[in-house]
């Protein structure tokens, strides 16, 4: 049977404002697409079903679907709406009744995940993990034996290393809805949500076998700080190389071919999205969302809303979406 993918997309973003006040956050611009881009592409190697999108209510939720009507897919691609943010756990538990009794292959809306899905896709239920220094911030997986024997939600006082990185296959999907149903019916919250981690964990403790599936390429886009990074990253690996006529590109630059942009210096590590103008500029290791306009400046590691101006002097900025910005 063919998985059935869950990507949640509902939460607020508050790490990413200014931008996430008018954006969601999966609509923001990381090396040439969206973050939702991103992860849609990479599903493909999934071959999954359909693509079931966890979505908000409201202006934000209504974005996100007109993205997924829009979207040319070789899978279906469906919205669920959450009406109230409680928590990862509670977000996937509003996929059930599109998800059916298929195999899940759950993938978080603001981490890019580099990896074999249709590898991890082909036998038993597996969990991304990656090692990191501090793993305080993340869920945490123990392995013993070349088995997931405890999972912890952001552990105070970590029982490994290995990180969750977003990625999970769970092939018996109805039994992880149950697990998740259990958690509600019996107000389990940790740290006031339900969370996907404590209904893995009632699966193990029920007998399921979970195994980990290493990542490498793990990418968080959660931050302006890490998006950048992320940025820089991903066109370290993807970009190609572009050409634009009276304007000095350094690579590895994205640069969308509706973008109008004359007179400049653009890279390295730049993404300029659709219908942006860039006029007598120098722009580097910044990201410059759909219908931006800069112009007259130098700009470094900055981010810019969709549909900002910014023009004047050379300053380091994160500006939201539909903003202004002048110096003179």
């Amino acid at each position: 049977m063919k998985p059935v993918a869950i990507v949640p997309v509902a939460g607020a973003g508050t790490r990413l404002r200014p931008h996430t006040y008018t954006t969601p956050k999966a609509l923001l611009l990381v090396a040439g697409k969206t973050i939702l881009g991103h992860i849609l592409y990479q599903l493909r190697a999934a071959s999954p079903e359909k693509v079931i999108l966890v979505i908000g209510p409201g202006a934000q939720g209504d974005r996100l679907r007109e993205y997924a009507a829009a979207a040319r897919e070789d899978f279906r691609i469906e919205c669920v709406v959450q009406e109230e943010p409680k928590g990862l756990g509670h977000a996937v538990a509003q996929a059930r009744p599109e998800a059916g009794k298929a195999p899940l292959l759950i993938m978080l809306g603001d981490t890019i995940v580099q990896a074999d899905l249709g590898a991890l896709v082909q036998e038993g239920s597996r969990v991304g993990v990656s090692e990191v220094e501090d793993p305080r911030r993340f869920g945490v997986a123990l392995v013993r034996d070349g088995k997931i024997v405890q999972l912890v939600e952001k552990p105070d006082k970590p029982i490994s290393k290995l990180a969750l990185v977003g990625l999970y296959y769970i092939q018996k999907g109805p039994l992880l809805f149950d697990a998740l149903d259990r958690l509600t019916r019996e107000g389990r919250l940790t740290r006031g949500e339900i969370q996907l981690t404590d209904a893995l964990q009632l699966l193990i403790e029920g007998g399921e076998e979970l195994r980990p599936f290493p990542v490498k390429g793990w990418y968080d886009c959660g931050k302006t700080e890490t998006l950048l990074e992320t940025n820089r990253a991903l066109l370290d690996q993807l970009a190609v190389p572009v050409t634009r006529e009276g304007v000095v590109i350094l690579p590895p630059v994205a640069l969308d071919p509706t973008a109008d942009v004359s007179a400049a210096v653009i890279g390295p590590h730049v993404s300029i999205g659709p219908r942006t103008q860039v006029r007598q500029a120098v722009v580097r290791n910044s990201i410059l969302n759909e219908g931006s306009n800069v112009r007259d400046i130098l700009l470094d590691s900055s981010v810019v809303g969709e549909n900002a101006v910014v023009r004047g002097a050379y300053q380091r900025l994160n500006v939201g979406d539909s903003s202004e910005v002048e110096y003179s």
